[in-house]
């Protein structure tokens, strides 16, 4: 939950986004300059109606002018016809300026979210980071189209009111706006209550967001272990709390409207007192009061609408602290990513200026430290390197740092201490990018997107078909494409479910041949394919391994047996390295790890 400010660094703070949400505005200017144009317009005309009444009463009726009374009339009509239009044609315009600066809004922070780092996702969970890009969001689109620019219609409004009423009696005014202190009391102390409200309610809706995301996505697991009565439970204290916060809310607004609405009628009633004695003594004539009724009606409805704005302001306050913070979080990985990508847009492989000459692949890790909170270190002085073109194995007891190197090398984390090189540069020197586009990685826990089969094997990348049927044919996943009705087109549904895990698994392997990378990385890669697939991925993957650099992270130590190095991770520090006959004949812990898994051998890997 954001906690709430102290009052003086709160006014900071709301004129601070103030400015920012304004700026928001400054690509549709023009368009905003005509809106306040014709708000200017609007008010005037809705000032003038209580004038032409005053004229029909006044002149028309007390001259006993029938043909006067009808042109009134026509006026009258005319004016509020004028008023339905130029609003019409305001709310319009304000409605494409709010939902353009949505739409800037929301790709801006999609952009911003494909640059972060992995750590600033591993403290922010998913349901709330969709909170921002939709409710608070649409809390700003509120804010644009029927807010900020509608509140200046009804300041402008009320100005104009106040000067016409000043200008046909100001003691009848007077009169009038004896009564705003009140108001302005009320205000503030409403405005008072209701900000830690609206904090706490937008705090609350990103919870519960959180919690439907992470329970959805953990359907399985809910269910294995019987776990829907107590989730449910769970969901319920959190929206019992969201709906306590909205009835909070509400009961303010309950007292504040009536308020505002009792005072008016205050008013009303003082003018009434006031203005027919005036009108027995002959100095206010019949119709002056009918305009000062209409016009104190006139006077209060835009106060209420304030009132109602500063509802939505509130909201889009605590929205847009949330929005900024995202806008304005900076990548703790410094890169520059190629102009394209940045830009959303599909980046072929090896289109970066960076990037124009191939990686040989020699990788050299120096003294490396890595500590992803305080000082609790994962790996510890880590060094250890991998010649270009050969093929290197991590494996170690879980917890060890195996997956680490490769979050490392990939520049998802940033080390604390030491250096990372990849052809004898410093990865930090490289273009992200640049750096990135030149490896491939295939995971234990694959990640498909909803789409094609075809599209998850290219990821956007500028293949030909041929080359993606090759590389589905080299990892034994063609003959099961070709079986699809839709071959390459086949959907896969959300995260790859209409696929098996095996099926997914070479899908990834697929994915990675066919980017041809100087560097390959594959952790617990083959954990999921069964004996007959796995066959098939382990020729497909010593063919892809030939003249390029690959570092392979697993469990199962019978997949790394042929790697030209092996290093045994132990507690993050480098316990032992060597080929796998040299590991062995060391009887050390790989020696210890290797007969773990092959208890049923054990005399013959002594032997």
């Amino acid at each position: 939950m954001i906690p709430e400010p102290p009052v003086d660094q709160e006014q900071t703070l709301d004129l601070r986004l103030l400015a920012r949400l304004v700026r928001l505005i400054r690509p549709y200017r023009w368009l905003a300059l005509l809106a306040l144009a014709i708000i200017l317009v609007a008010a005037g005309l809705e000032t003038a109606l209580p004038l032409v009444t005053r004229h029909a009463i006044d002149v028309d009726l007390a001259a006993g002018d029938r043909q006067g009374l009808l042109r009134s009339i026509l006026l009258y009509l005319g004016l509020a016809l004028g008023a339905f239009g130029t609003r019409y044609i305001q709310q319009v315009i304000t409605g494409w300026i709010g939902q353009s600066i949505v739409l800037d809004l929301r790709d801006s922070m999609f952009r911003r979210l494909g640059r972060l780092h992995m750590a600033w996702f591993d403290r922010h969970p998913v349901g709330r980071v969709m909170t921002r890009l939709t409710n608070d969001v649409e809390n700003l689109n509120e804010l644009f189209t029927g807010g900020l620019i509608l509140a200046f219609q009804d300041v402008l409004l009320l100005l104009f009111i106040a000067g016409v009423l000043l200008a046909i009696d100001w003691r009848l005014a007077l009169v009038l706006f004896a009564v705003l202190p009140l108001v302005v009391v009320a205000s503030f102390q409403f405005k008072r209550l209701v900000r830690a409200a609206f904090r706490r309610v937008r705090s609350l809706v990103a919870e519960v967001n959180g919690f439907l995301q992470e329970n959805i996505t953990g359907m399985t697991v809910v269910q294995l272990f019987r776990r829907e009565g107590l989730n449910r439970r769970d969901f319920r204290r959190i929206n019992d709390r969201l709906m306590s916060e909205h009835v909070r809310t509400i009961l303010y607004f309950a007292v504040f409207f009536p308020l505002t609405e009792l005072l008016g009628a205050l008013a009303l009633a003082a003018i009434l007192w006031f203005g027919s004695g005036r009108l027995l003594e002959g100095v206010l004539s019949f119709g002056t009061l009918v305009a000062f009724i209409h016009y104190t009606e006139r006077f209060f409805r835009p106060i209420r609408d304030l009132a109602e704005k500063y509802n939505i302001l509130q909201g889009a306050m605590a929205s847009a602290e949330r929005v900024f913070q995202l806008l304005d979080e900076q990548p703790a990985i410094r890169g520059v990513l190629p102009a394209a990508a940045a830009d959303g847009m599909p980046v072929s492989r090896g289109t970066s200026a960076a990037a124009a000459s191939r990686f040989r692949g020699e990788i050299e890790f120096r003294n490396v430290w890595l500590a992803y909170e305080g000082e609790n270190w994962v790996l510890k002085d880590l060094s250890f390197r991998v010649p270009a073109g050969s093929s290197a194995a991590i494996v170690g007891p879980t917890g060890a740092g195996k997956s680490s190197i490769t979050s490392l090398l990939l520049r998802f984390y940033e080390f604390q201490r030491g250096s990372i090189l990849v052809d004898g540069r410093d990865i930090r020197e490289y273009d992200l990018g640049a750096l990135r586009e030149q490896m491939a990685i295939v995971l234990q826990d694959v990640f498909l997107f909803s789409g094609s089969i075809g599209e998850n094997i290219s990821l956007g990348g500028d293949y030909g078909g041929s080359e993606i049927r090759e590389a589905a044919r080299r990892t034994g996943i063609l003959e099961h494409i070709e079986a699809q009705a839709d071959g390459f087109q086949a959907q896969v549904g959300e995260r790859g479910q209409k696929l098996s895990t095996g099926q997914r698994q070479l899908v990834s392997f697929s994915r990675a041949l066919v980017a041809d990378p100087a560097i390959l990385i594959l952790d617990e890669a083959t954990s999921s394919v069964d004996t007959l697939n796995e066959e098939l991925i382990q020729r497909a993957v010593g063919e892809l391994l030939r003249d390029r650099t690959s570092l392979v992270i697993a469990h199962r130590l019978s997949t790394i047996q042929r790697a030209d190095r092996i290093f045994v991770l132990h507690n993050g520090r480098m316990a032992e390295e060597g080929s796998h006959a040299e590991l062995m004949a060391e009887r050390g812990i790989y020696y210890r790890l290797w007969k773990l898994e092959y208890r049923g051998m054990a005399g013959r890997v002594e032997s």
